[in-house]
């Protein structure tokens, strides 16, 4: 009878693992597939607001957006004055990525290592980059890497201020981090922590959710996410409305 007993409560507790299980692989599946709601007062642009054109540019793992240097020296705060600061340009690229890593240019594969430690230490240092660009953007990718979208006064301005509250300020100022010698990108120190939780594109995936678009956080690990963000929101835009 004894034997019996305990029989009978090692497979009860048994029974609890499928169910936690299950449990697990269920939050994870909601995580995965959530959406930070978009703001239908932000995006999209009416047809009066004449709105900022910017462009989100994917070199395969990592993006980039290209935003107006006149729409952000018009503003007011130390983004602007950031910009301000920057060699000629009319457009600037605006990223964000490891301190190390994403400034290092050398050859991938001498910095393998350092890849990994900024993959997967957490409470890495990060950087925003802002680089002027004369050229037009649509000019520096293909087509196919390469997608535009046109924000409203007030989405502009919620994506702009986004941006800057990334930045690590000193006196109420952006602080150059590290600058390269043969570009005019410069490097502004970030409070925000790089790693495999937290990737340049789960942030601009964030930016992009700021200016009011949709967005799915835990998927934007990948570039090709956060375009699939840009397109979705331009067909919901134009799907017909009841």
């Amino acid at each position: 009878m004894a034997a019996q007993g305990s029989m009978k409560r090692r497979s009860k507790g048994y029974g609890l693992g499928p169910l936690v299980a299950a449990v697990a692989l269920g939050a994870l599946a909601a995580l995965w597939t959530w959406t930070a709601p978009g703001d239908p007062a932000l995006w999209p642009a009416s047809a009066t607001d004449a709105g900022v054109q910017v462009h989100v540019l994917d070199n395969g793992f990592h993006t980039d957006l290209a935003v107006p240097r006149a729409a952000l020296e018009a503003r007011t705060g130390p983004l602007a004055e950031a910009v301000r600061g920057l060699p000629a340009g009319d457009w600037v690229l605006i990223g964000w990525g490891d301190a190390r890593f994403y400034v290092d240019q050398s050859p991938i594969g001498d910095r393998l290592p350092d890849g990994a430690r900024a993959f997967f230490r957490p409470g890495n240092a990060s950087v925003i980059m802002l680089d002027p660009a004369q050229a037009d953007p649509k000019t520096l990718v293909a087509a196919d890497r390469r997608r535009s979208l046109r924000l409203s006064a007030a989405g502009f301005e919620a994506m702009a201020d986004h941006i800057e509250a990334s930045l690590e300020l000193e006196d109420g100022r952006a602080s150059i981090a590290a600058a390269r010698a043969d570009d005019d990108a410069r490097f502004f120190a970030s409070h925000e922590h790089f790693w495999i939780g937290r990737l340049c594109n789960h942030w601009s995936a964030g930016v992009l959710n700021a200016a009011g678009l949709p967005a799915r956080p835990l998927r934007s690990i990948t570039s090709s996410e956060v375009m699939a963000t840009i397109e979705r929101a331009q067909l919901d835009r134009t799907a017909p409305r009841d």
